[in-house]
């Protein structure tokens, strides 16, 4: 299990790399919702969300012989733009295996960047593409399945500890389950009484599946959700959602559009499914908890373009 300590030392590590995004009371959220929140800012994060912590916790923590290596990873997006991002930073070579399922504009940035990028046909292939490149001599970096990966976005957490007033619950989107785990870790540390929520989308079930088998399943994918569309949970991150978070919530994809248009329109920021599917979630705690709750969101990115919303606002029937 990662402890406050480590995730401390991930923070002094990054510090300096990375942004201590805000953490604000949401006027707007507070009224859609009727209970007070607080919105922890991740997709003010350099390269669009949170995964920029993981990334350079790992890369900071490399050898000289594993960074001349150059580093893998595999990512839906996120994960892929903040390893490409933070390793041009840091000078070193990076490759990046996504999907082709992955926006458009993610596989750009990360091509931008100066990440070598390989398109698979699916997650699964593209796991086992930096598998595989990993066994011919590339650092792998993986985006959930790494203690120190999963401390980096613990700082998410020890921020939110620090910065945010009374809270009762917090809820932080789910796809391989780093964050959570890191969240929660942090959280369990400095604010023992809060209680964690996850929240996935309906095609991207990897986490809560665990929890109903009782350890790591492999799981369809369908959500439009990329960014949380992990086939499967780790151990470690298994682990810690078992023990720290009180449930997984699984909401439609479009409940997750809807709450990012609801996002825009009342707390003024613009993200991405896997940050909207957090507006869904909190209403169905707000029915567990009642009016007594003071919410706290880890809005983790805002990583869709305008073409993206509007597609899905059209699919969905929400324009």
């Amino acid at each position: 299990m990662i402890g406050i300590s480590q995730i401390e030392t991930a923070a002094e590590r990054i510090a300096g790399h990375v942004v201590r995004t805000p953490t604000v009371p949401s006027p707007g959220l507070s009224a859609l919702l009727g209970v007070p929140v607080t919105a922890k800012l991740e997709l003010l994060q350099r390269t669009g969300s949170f995964k920029a912590r993981g990334a350079t916790a790992k890369l900071l923590s490399l050898t000289e012989a594993e960074r001349a290596a150059g580093v893998v990873a595999v990512s839906g997006g996120n994960h892929g733009i903040a390893l490409a991002v933070m390793a041009s930073a840091l000078h070193v070579k990076a490759t990046v295996v996504m999907p082709r399922t992955a926006p458009a504009r993610s596989v750009e940035l990360a091509a931008e960047a100066g990440a070598s990028v390989r398109l698979t046909d699916g997650m699964d292939e593209a796991f086992a593409t930096a598998t595989r490149l990993r066994d011919e001599g590339l650092t792998l970096v993986h985006p959930f399945d790494d203690p120190v990966v999963v401390a980096g976005q613990g700082t998410v957490g020890l921020e939110l500890a620090q910065d945010a007033g009374d809270l009762t619950d917090v809820l932080v989107s789910v796809g391989g389950g780093g964050l959570i785990a890191g969240v929660a870790a942090a959280l369990h540390a400095l604010r023992p009484g809060v209680r964690v929520w996850g929240v996935e989308t309906e095609g991207a079930e990897a986490m809560s599946e665990a929890l109903a088998a009782g350890g790591p399943v492999p799981v369809a994918l369908s959500s439009i959700s990329t960014t949380l569309s992990a086939p499967t949970v780790s151990q470690l991150t298994y682990d810690h959602v078992s023990a720290l978070v009180e449930e997984v919530l699984v909401v439609p994809d479009r409940e997750a559009v809807q709450g990012c248009l609801d996002l825009t329109e009342h707390a003024k920021v613009w993200t991405e499914p896997a940050a909207g599917c957090l507006l869904p979630g909190a209403r169905l705690v707000r029915e567990r908890v009642g009016d007594g709750a003071r919410l706290g969101l880890v809005v983790c990115g805002g990583n869709a373009t305008t073409a993206d919303m509007m597609s899905w606002a059209d699919r969905f029937g929400l324009r």
